[in-house]
C-alpha cells in the first residue's frame, strides 16, 4: 500500500502558507520529441508517464446548440526516462475517444482516461502496467472523463468531467457510486493525484476574459478535494508561468517530496510552441 502521508504533510504546509509560499524552479527539462498537447503526468520510480493528444482535426461547434463534432486525433502516453528521453510511445484510444486526460499511478498501475474531445460524451478508462507497458481497458463511461485516480484503499476510481464541473466515483466494474457538482468555479481541474483517505490533489486553469487584451488571461491553481465529504478542502492560486506564457498548471501536474518540501512538476506548453514542451519542477518554500 502506498504511503502518501509525507506528501500530504508537505502539501498541507504549502496550503497553510497560501499566496505567501515561494516557488523555486529547481529543474527545467526540455522534451526533445513531438509532444503535441500534453495532458497528464505521473512519476513511476525513475520513469515519467506523460499523456498527450495529437489533434488531426479540431472539433467544431454545431450551429444552434451546445454540441460539437468529434474531430479526429491520436492519443499518446509517452514513457520517459529520468532525463526526459522518450523510451516508448503507447498509442491509446478507440474511434472518437482519442483524448487522454489527467493520469495517476496508484502504486501498481498507471490509470488513463481516454475521452471524446467534447463535453457530455463518452470515455474509456485504461490501466497501464509499468513493467510490461501493456494497456488494459478497464471500463467505459457515458460521459467525458477529464482525469482519473485510483484509490488503492477502497478499490474505487474518482474522476472529473469536462472542466471538472462534476465529480464521480466508480467501482472497478464501472458502476457509478457517487456523482456531485463541483461547488467551486475557481479553476477547471485538468490533472489529479491521489492524496490518501478519499482525497485528491487537483490542478487546473481558468481563462479570464479582459477588455484590455485580445487573449484571455490565465489563472492557475491547485486544490485538495475530499470525495468522501463532497467538498473542496483547500484551494490556492499558483503564480508561475511557462516559456510560452501559460500558467504552470495548464495541464500536466504531479507532486513529489524532496527533503520534506513539496515539489510540483508541470509541463504546460505544447510541442509546437516557442520552446516546445519543457518539464518544469518547482520546490515550495514556506
Amino acid at each position: 500500500m502506498r504511503d502518501d502521508s509525507e506528501l500530504v504533510a508537505a502539501a498541507d504546509a504549502v496550503f497553510r502558507d497560501g499566496r505567501a509560499a515561494r516557488w523555486e524552479l529547481v529543474r527545467r527539462t526540455p522534451l526533445a520529441f513531438a509532444t503535441h498537447h500534453p495532458q497528464g503526468l505521473a512519476f513511476v520510480g525513475d520513469r515519467i508517464f506523460l499523456s498527450s493528444v495529437e489533434l488531426l482535426e479540431s472539433p467544431e461547434r454545431l450551429p444552434g446548440g451546445p454540441g460539437a463534432t468529434a474531430g479526429r486525433g491520436i492519443g499518446h502516453v509517452f514513457v520517459l526516462d529520468a532525463e526526459g528521453g522518450l523510451t516508448r510511445d503507447i498509442i491509446v484510444g478507440d474511434g472518437d475517444r482519442y483524448h487522454p486526460g489527467g493520469i495517476d499511478f496508484d502504486g501498481t498501475s498507471v490509470w488513463v482516461p481516454v475521452a471524446e474531445y467534447r463535453p457530455r460524451s463518452s470515455a474509456l478508462v485504461l490501466s497501464i502496467d509499468p513493467g510490461t507497458l501493456a494497456a488494459t481497458e478497464r471500463l467505459r463511461i457515458a460521459d467525458h472523463v477529464g482525469w482519473i485516480v485510483a484509490d488503492p484503499e477502497s478499490g474505487q476510481l474518482h474522476g472529473g468531467s469536462w472542466g471538472s464541473r462534476e465529480f464521480s466515483t466508480w467501482d472497478p466494474a464501472g458502476n457509478e457510486l457517487d456523482h456531485w457538482e463541483n461547488p467551486s468555479t475557481f479553476v477547471d481541474y485538468q490533472d489529479a493525484q491521489y492524496a490518501g483517505h478519499g482525497r485528491v490533489f487537483c490542478s487546473g486553469i481558468a481563462a479570464l476574459p479582459t477588455p484590455f487584451e485580445k487573449a484571455a488571461r490565465e489563472l492557475g491553481g491547485f486544490a485538495l478535494v475530499d470525495f468522501g465529504d463532497r467538498r473542496i478542502v483547500r484551494e490556492m492560486p499558483i503564480p508561475l508561468f511557462s516559456s510560452a506564457r501559460h500558467v504552470a498548471t495548464r495541464n500536466p501536474f504531479a507532486l513529489t517530496v524532496d527533503s520534506g518540501k513539496l515539489v510540483m512538476h508541470v509541463a504546460p506548453d505544447d510541442g509546437t510552441e516557442a520552446a516546445g514542451t519543457e518539464l518544469l519542477s518547482y520546490r515550495a518554500t514556506i
